[in-house]
């Protein structure tokens, strides 16, 4: 109507009927059609004077993959005041209402102050008749976000992403498996409250609620290599004084470090562990001035470095001339798209191991019963990487099990990899169904695999040399079935050896996709 109106008063159209515009009046199909949002502006000033005024609750989750510690779910709070952050690991929803009541009777006795508000959203671990009542009893008002309107609660909304992001990065630094994600969690956490800057205030949340500058003189990188002194056990004259173990997090009760001990597969506390923080190796292609002039002061491991990454470090500002950027191909492989020095050739697994300072450690034997996987680190691990590629590729899912259909049974099989010098590269651990479950009149034994004949491979390698080509290989570390199993179809399998869910030990998994066996 507003157009309209202004087509007629400006006679910048012919023919329009002389309509009357009432500008208050509200159009309710041009509302059905075109009704946004309303926005949310940030806000240049601080609601709260002093902590515990206003805190800022939520939760995330679940998580697919169960932590160390079986939790699935992050509860986390924040101060408004000091934007100081906790998180609380949960294994159910429901355990949220506990852990608050028990936080709060924490927090208020050492801080000598009462929590006066809270705010969350409608989820049903916040809005129950157990947080009314304890809200009422300890006289807090508790607010809720809009429904459907996180940026009500955008302080921790925005807190959680950040969280989650960090400790994303800090996992994939490392490689480390994701059943680690709720170390990686408390981590980040941990780190955010000492060294993020309260911009209206210009100190970090540490000092804003604690009232005093944050020491982190005792920082550690996440993920690194250490030695545990071990003091549990017995030792021999000539036993190892060390475990090697993973360093994850500072202990909230204690002046020591979490870490992760992979011979007894625990997590520890510990003070007495020398960290492994030595090993530096820069990519290649990274020639900047900043980072050259800066190298004075910075110790390079010269045994893990190759020879032309020292070439660089040195100071070699003619790197960028030397290596191909002349590339033949340039056309069609742009020199920006090119990941490494291709003059270096293929890495093997071997060089790989005599390049690298720190590689994971194997186990030089193959168990015959699961019984013997169990009781070596190494192995247990790969059977965890197997058992996350499942869940992964959404392989099958746990379920009740059923009275009137037949069980197959799981069985582990344990394999080591080996190059070409018969080195062992990896402990390869592969679940199977048993191969005693089968049917009559199915012939077992005539099996498919798409592999490529040698002729086929001699030939390629022969054009190759010819031609003078670079054949590059890769290495697919696990391979699955891509048979979808229909939902007529009911395949019930039961779960692996030694990898009990203790919660439902009686439950069995139904396949959804092909298994080996």
């Amino acid at each position: 109507m507003e157009l309209i109106s202004k087509l007629e008063k400006k006679n910048l159209v012919r023919g329009l009927p002389s309509l009357k515009y009432e500008k208050d009046t509200i159009c309710e199909e041009c509302v059905k059609g075109k009704q946004t949002k309303s926005s949310f502006k940030s806000l240049n000033e601080v609601s709260t004077s002093k902590p515990l005024q206003l805190l800022h609750l939520d939760l995330f989750g679940p998580m697919r993959v169960t932590s160390i510690g079986g939790k699935h779910f992050v509860f986390v709070i924040v101060d408004d005041f000091s934007r100081f952050t906790w998180t609380i690991f949960l294994t159910h929803k429901s355990d949220s209402f506990v852990e608050f009541s028990h936080f709060c009777k924490q927090i208020e006795n050492e801080k000598d102050l009462k929590i006066i508000k809270i705010r969350s959203d409608h989820g049903g671990e916040f809005e129950n008749e157990l947080f009314d009542e304890f809200c009422l009893s300890r006289g807090i008002s508790h607010t809720f976000s809009a429904p459907r309107t996180p940026q009500q609660n955008g302080v921790v909304e925005r807190k959680n992403r950040t969280i989650q992001e960090m400790a994303r990065t800090m996992l994939n630094a490392y490689n480390l498996p994701k059943y680690f994600w709720a170390e990686a969690v408390n981590m980040a956490c941990y780190v955010l409250n000492r060294v993020l800057i309260r911009l209206i205030f210009k100190k970090t949340p540490y000092e804003l609620f604690y009232a005093k500058t944050p020491f982190i003189g005792y920082f550690r990188i996440f993920g690194c290599k250490c030695f545990i002194l071990n003091t549990k056990d017995t030792r021999d004259k000539f036993d190892n004084k060390s475990d090697v173990g993973v360093f994850f997090r500072y202990a909230k009760r204690s002046k020591a470090y979490r870490i992760f001990n992979k011979r007894s597969l625990k997590i520890e506390e510990s003070i007495n562990v020398t960290f492994d923080e030595t090993d530096i190796i820069l990519p290649p292609y990274v020639v900047d001035e900043d980072i050259v002039g800066g190298m004075d002061n910075m110790h390079i491991n010269k045994s893990s470095t190759s020879e032309a990454q020292m070439e660089q470090i040195e100071g070699t500002h003619e790197v960028d001339s030397k290596l191909p950027k002349a590339w033949k191909y340039a056309q069609d492989h742009p020199k920006e798209q090119i990941i490494g020095d291709p003059s270096r050739g293929i890495t093997t697994r071997s060089r790989m191991l005599s390049e690298c300072g720190n590689v994971a450690f194997l186990s030089q034997l193959e168990p015959k019963k699961i019984s013997d996987a169990l009781l070596d680190e190494f192995w247990v691990l790969a059977m965890h990487e197997e058992l996350n590629n499942f869940q992964r590729n959404n392989v099958w899912k746990l379920v009740p099990r059923p009275n009137d259909y037949p069980i197959i049974g799981t069985r582990w099989v344990f394999r080591n990899k080996l190059d070409e010098f018969g080195v062992v590269t990896r402990n390869k651990a592969r679940l199977v169904a048993q191969g005693f479950n089968q049917e009559e009149g199915i012939d077992y034994d005539e099996t498919f695999a798409p592999v490529a004949r040698l002729e086929s491979i001699r030939m390629l390698l022969a054009f190759a040399s010819f031609k003078i080509f670079k054949l590059f290989q890769m290495d697919v570390k696990s391979a699955f079935l891509n048979g979808f199993i229909e939902e007529e179809e009911e395949v019930y399998v039961e779960q692996p050896p030694g990898f009990v869910d203790h919660q439902f030990p009686n439950h069995v998994f139904r396949v959804q996709k092909a298994l080996y066996g």
